[in-house]
């Protein structure tokens, strides 16, 4: 069984629909899904991790290291397209309420501006929730902000498709699991982590970058978030190319534990471009190899 962030109509139920046709269960919350992957209710939950526009989802990155271990087996990015749903027989110039996501909200910003200056924004658990609440004819929003998907599911009519604000944006979701074997290295591949500083002092950031500039590590992803104890006190979440099977992402783990107070291992997946890994000369397997059985020469002690 696997679950996700609710409820259907939404982008993650989207994201579902294109790797899995198995039976779902919706969540009201991503850290609901998660608690319910480690609770062993399903096998899997799939949620949002980062948008190109908006940026990373606190809530996931946050709840991920919440908790018992959980892993990141998989990743889909989907496209962002948005519409204006009404009620059928609302007009454009009686919509005075709006109702959507935050996310949504923010990436319609300047077509809500131009279009429906004079409309209120309030902003809901989900985009399918939103059009949920709007087709019921005794509610006080005129309109959602939501996929054509979520109109549809709902009986609204379309008053406008492609209102966001930066065509082309996709939010990509992750399909999360208890810990078990790594899925199998592609060379195209993606490792998350988050990193916590033993102690705040000058260059302690690049302290932790270096251990992948050094190994030929390229990042795709880093993002600083609260540790939830001292003001000013933050841990790094990180996406880096390459899998734990690769020798110069192994070597940088292993330098990261030396100088981190933690690290929490989120997973090691293949991505979902398919992009494969730009190794330069001298941080291939091979190159990590040679130089390990040269240092064994070294060590040896000259024959008598």
């Amino acid at each position: 069984m696997i679950g996700y962030f609710g409820p259907a109509g939404t982008f993650t139920h989207q994201a579902l629909l294109a790797i899995s046709d198995e039976e779902a269960i919706p969540f009201v919350s991503v850290g609901e899904a998660l608690d319910a992957v480690r609770e062993g209710h399903v096998a899997e939950a799939v949620v949002p991790i980062e948008n190109s526009v908006e940026g990373g989802v606190s809530a996931t990155l946050d709840k991920l290291v919440d908790g018992d271990p959980l892993v990141i087996r998989a990743e889909v990015v989907i496209p962002v397209e948005f519409g204006l749903y009404v009620r059928p027989g609302t007009t454009l110039d009686q919509v005075r309420a709006v109702l959507t996501h935050g996310h949504a909200a923010a990436q319609c910003r300047d077509w809500l501006a131009t279009m429906i200056p004079e409309a209120h924004v309030t902003e809901a658990g989900s985009t399918a929730g939103a059009a949920q609440e709007v087709a019921d004819p005794t509610s006080r929003h005129d309109a959602a902000i939501c996929a054509r998907v979520a109109g549809q599911l709902y009986g609204l009519q379309e008053l406008a498709h492609s209102i966001e604000d930066n065509p082309g944006a996709v939010t990509r979701f992750i399909v999360v699991s208890r810990p078990g074997a790594l899925p199998e290295r592609t060379g195209a591949d993606k490792t998350t982590l988050v990193a916590y500083m033993q102690e705040d002092h000058p260059g302690a950031l690049l302290e932790i970058l270096q251990q992948f500039a050094v190994r030929g590590v390229n990042l795709c992803r880093i993002e600083s978030r609260p540790t939830k104890t001292l003001l000013g006190s933050y841990c790094f979440a990180i996406d880096a190319e390459g899998h734990l099977a690769d020798r110069r992402l192994a070597e940088a783990m292993l330098g990261l534990h030396r100088i981190c107070r933690e690290v929490v291992f989120l997973g090691s997946y293949p991505r979902a471009d398919e992009q494969p890994s730009t190794v330069r000369r001298g941080f291939d397997d091979e190159a990590f190899e040679e130089a390990s059985r040269w240092l064994e020469v070294l060590r040896r002690e000259p024959e008598a």
